[in-house]
């Protein structure tokens, strides 16, 4: 094989290359030939998944968001990221933007009003009544939770090993890497390329589901700005667009292309929320800001290890109903990305400490969030009427945005957007905003796939890099073709499916840092150097 791949002009390890590449193409041809079969395996896995592994879930990020906060408040936070003489290459607004950028931009804007608005008109907790002052305080607590500092947990444990273990030893920059202390140089042979191998993989579906959900969003909104519709060919052909320009980005590299890219659209994603906040209802707003902090807090510690446990003894709700199709959907779909995210986020935070690293990507992104929510959120409920005295002056047009989101969640930005004025020229920014973030997704997956594979912090070759970026689009596709008419729950199915391995491995990744901790503590207490590897 590295005869082969050399006459290809690859800079990469062939094992870990070709049974990639392999494996996903077998699955395009699979899905092409058994789409039936395939679909109900994935609803079958999902279904076992969510009922019987959902709080395997729950209870492995509250862990992991609990170790994440230890290891940068221990007397292990001063460790450097990289050699002790190193300082951070970015700034921290660019270090902000490209992280934001590469892991939840795309995310906000496709869940910044679906979710609230979702479990505004159908509250998940039990006695909740939809529509009143309590079902909206409860929205916002719950699409923060979800997309706060338990999301960016998930995002910054594997981080957190990368920097620590590539950055500072010159590993392989590779996700085996991290199980140095556990395998030592058992992360070069087989079990170590099987590690690699199904992050590869896992990354690829994950970056194709959002791909699939952000061609969905943007047909949306082209069909509300000009009428086309928004059936799977325009889905596809907006795909094909969104994949040449990641590949584009792909070719201009990590400095010129994604960093340029992710500068862009924060700017311009800031610009619609601001736009939001000053054409909305703007004291409503800043008073909702404020509140929200603390209804957060109120509510994280209930919501954190709530897992929906009486959802059985509910005939609406059997088989973990609500928070299967939630908050398992969420993290699973999240740890998809862990790999990708978390080498990307290893690269560009190169210098910093532990404790810099942990509470930087945990706390910037979700106070942003919190924010975004907060402005998105409480403007679309006021907008849809927040209890019964507000509906009823309201008349027709209460419930309407609601209405709207149950039809197609794809839809929710753009028809929240209606209610403000300039509603296409804003309308038209939101496309853009939206096809720009999830460029820069896959364009920073590629990269990142690409880093896998090299096993260097430098890409390879350019058609290597473009290889991977047209695979991703080429995965999305079929799994758009896949979902069909079912759309968000099809995607569903086969995120929840994948996602399990790359919880189990990440999880795996904690005692692999301890262990790391604890040589660099006594190896610095006695001799005051870098520790030694072959001292695992």
């Amino acid at each position: 094989m590295h005869a082969f791949a050399k006459r290809l002009g690859l800079r990469t390890d062939p094992t870990i290359f070709f049974v990639s590449a392999g494996a996903t193409i077998l699955f395009v041809i699979a899905l092409v030939l058994f789409p039936k079969q395939i679909g109900d395996a994935f609803a079958a896995g999902r279904a076992w998944i969510v009922t019987d592994l959902g709080w395997f879930f729950i209870l492995g990020v509250n862990i992991w968001l609990g170790f994440l906060i230890w290891a940068a408040m221990s007397r292990h936070g001063h460790i450097r990221l990289g050699p002790r003489d190193s300082r951070p290459e970015y700034g921290n607004l660019s270090w902000f933007t490209m992280l934001f950028a590469g892991g939840i931009g795309t995310v906000l804007m496709f869940w910044g009003v679906a979710e609230p608005i979702s479990h505004f008109s159908k509250p998940p907790l039990p006695g909740v009544e939809p529509y009143s002052d309590r079902a909206a305080k409860d929205a916002i607590s719950i699409a923060i939770y979800h997309l706060g500092l338990h999301t960016w947990a998930i995002f910054t444990l594997p981080g957190l090993g990368f920097a620590y273990f590539i950055n500072r030893y010159d590993l392989p920059v590779r996700v085996s890497s991290v199980f140095y202390p556990l395998l030592k140089e058992g992360i070069h042979g087989p079990i170590g390329k099987a590690i690699d191998i199904v992050s590869i993989l896992g990354t690829l579906f994950g970056v194709a589901v959002s791909l699939g959900l952000g061609s969905s969003q943007i047909a949306a909104g082209l069909n509300a700005l000009t009428g086309i519709g928004d059936g799977t060919v325009v889905k596809i052909g907006i795909l094909a667009v969104l994949t040449v320009v990641a590949i584009s980005s792909i070719v201009a590299g990590l400095d010129k292309g994604v960093k340029l890219l992710s500068n862009i659209n924060i700017g311009m994603a800031v610009g619609l929320m601001v736009f939001v906040l000053v054409f909305g209802s703007t004291l409503f707003l800043l008073r909702g800001i404020v509140q929200t902090f603390g209804l957060y807090f109120d509510n994280l510690f209930h919501l954190a290890f709530w897992n929906d446990m009486l959802a059985d003894e509910n005939p609406k709700t059997p088989g973990w109903g609500w928070q299967g199709s939630w908050t398992v959907f969420y993290w699973a779909w999240t740890v998809t990305w862990s790999p990708f995210i978390g080498l990307f986020v290893a690269r560009i935070s190169r210098g910093r400490t532990v404790r810099e690293f942990v509470f930087g990507v945990l706390l910037a992104p979700s106070l942003f969030t919190l924010i975004w929510f907060a402005i998105f959120g409480w403007q679309a409920m006021e907008f849809d009427g927040i209890g019964a005295a507000a509906r009823a002056a309201m008349g027709e047009q209460a419930g309407q945005l609601s209405q709207a989101v149950s039809d197609s969640v794809p839809l929710a930005m753009f028809a929240f957007f209606e209610h403000f004025p300039f509603v296409h020229v804003v309308q038209g920014i939101a496309v853009i905003v939206v096809a720009i973030f999830f460029a820069t997704s896959s364009d920073s997956a590629s990269l990142v796939v690409d880093m896998l594979c090299t096993g260097t912090p430098t890409p390879g070759p350019v058609h290597q890099r473009v290889f991977w970026g047209a695979a991703e689009g080429l995965v999305a596709a079929m799994l758009i073709v896949l979902a069909g008419d079912a759309g968000l729950s099809a995607l569903q199915q086969v995120i929840t499916v994948v996602g399990l391995p790359i919880f189990v491995l990440v999880s795996m990744m904690i005692p692999s840092i301890i262990r790391g901790f604890t040589l660099e503590e006594i190896d610095h207490v006695s001799i005051g150097k870098r520790p030694d590897l072959e001292e695992f």
